[in-house]
């Protein structure tokens, strides 16, 4: 079968599915791969490289899809994309399928027996495809950097003949994927770290990394589900949350949110009136804009000043660090293939964990009962 890599055409979008150095797995599992002209250019992989290493170009995404069994992608097909592969063809992409309804329709429409990368379940035969986990390592990395850039003071203590720098105070609230690589980050910068989370159960992880676990007085409520993800919680939990939290985000100078719920809108953890008693100049990074945001006010992808403090929505943090973004986005899509292939041919398997809940249109159906309802629902 021949596997297709076309160019990314979400707006700063830099990563690309598959490295040059990824293509021998393929090649040796069967496959052939035909590479769009200039997918890797943005993550600072030349078309030569990807000839080199054993693949063919195609000059233009319609000669490509035009030719192709498998598409790997990072970001969901634009409209136009998808109404030019071939029915038949395996989608295989990081797809948000409850913020992309009317696509999953058009996925249906045109055949396109698709796999969303990021229903993948949380468990150890998965690990190496988890594509959430790899990138919100990096989001967690990557806001402690665009925090600690726009924070007006040091990160680390300093004792200086002019004086002692007293060390940034940090607070990071979620300690997922995405939080604990922040705590690990600030504190090799020298920053005093505080963390919170619903889930208890986080407090020996957050400890190990040399962060103090802040617990507040809240209400018991089941904080995890199934599938190793925080869920979402009640509006008068969520507002006591906030009442002990106001306390804590007033002492710190880089407050760090990374609430994120699976086909939700993301949690409100830090309203205006919160802001209010913030330090001027302290800093926010939300980690969660792109779903509505934890910060009041918060804007996708922009560096906004309120009542003296920086919020930072930013949603491109893993573009802004696209080879090794890139990298571990080739392992973690190789790892999914290759689990559900045999000498370059796939062999849907849906009694295996992993293909059945990832394997989300097929047969010209949206398989997920749940997503075919609110498709339904849908105009166009």
């Amino acid at each position: 079968m021949l596997i297709g890599i076309p160019k990314e055409r979400y707006p700063g979008e830099a990563r690309v599915a598959i490295i040059p150095t990824g293509l021998p797995a393929l090649l040796g599992a069967g496959f052939e791969v035909v590479v769009e002209a200039g997918a890797g250019d943005a993550a600072h992989f030349s078309d030569d490289e990807y000839r080199n290493c054993g693949a063919s170009i195609a000059p233009d995404a319609h000669s490509l899809y035009d030719q192709v069994d498998i598409v790997l992608k990072i970001r969901p097909p634009q409209e136009e994309e998808a109404e030019q592969m071939k029915p038949g063809t395996a989608l295989i992409c990081i797809l948000d399928p409850w913020f992309n309804l009317p696509l999953l329709k058009t996925l249906a429409a045109q055949q396109i027996r698709t796999f969303a990368m990021d229903l993948i379940p949380r468990t150890t035969r998965a690990q190496a495809m988890d594509v959430l986990s790899s990138m919100g390592a990096i989001a967690g990395y990557r806001a402690v950097l665009a925090g600690a850039m726009a924070l007006p003071q040091y990160f680390p203590m300093l004792m200086t003949a002019a004086g002692t720098i007293h060390p940034a105070r940090v607070f990071v609230i979620g300690a997922g994927v995405a939080g604990l690589m922040a705590i690990s980050t600030a504190r090799r910068l020298g920053a005093v770290v505080e963390a919170y989370d619903t889930r208890t159960e986080v407090k020996e992880q957050v400890e190990s990394l040399g962060a103090h676990f802040v617990e507040f007085d809240l209400p018991t409520e089941d904080s995890k589900s199934t599938g190793g993800y925080a869920v979402q919680r009640s509006e008068e939990f969520y507002r006591k949350q906030r009442e002990q939290m106001t306390a804590k985000v007033s002492q710190a100078d880089l407050v760090i949110t990374t609430a994120a719920i699976p086909g939700k809108t993301s949690p409100r953890l830090i309203t205006k009136e919160m802001l209010h008693f913030m330090k001027k100049g302290s800093v926010i990074v939300d980690l969660a804009a792109e779903r509505g945001g934890n910060v009041e006010g918060s804007v996708v992808n922009q560096k906004i000043y309120h009542d003296g403090v920086t919020i930072i929505g930013y949603v491109d943090h893993h573009s802004r660090v696209p080879v090794h973004a890139s990298q571990l986005l080739t392992r973690n899509l190789t790892s999914f293939l290759k689990n559900m292939s045999k000498e370059g041919q796939l062999q849907v398997d849906l009694e295996d964990d992993i293909v059945n809940a990832t394997l989300v249109v097929d047969q010209g159906e949206i398989r997920h009962e749940g997503l075919k309802q609110a498709a339904e629902g849908v105009k166009g």
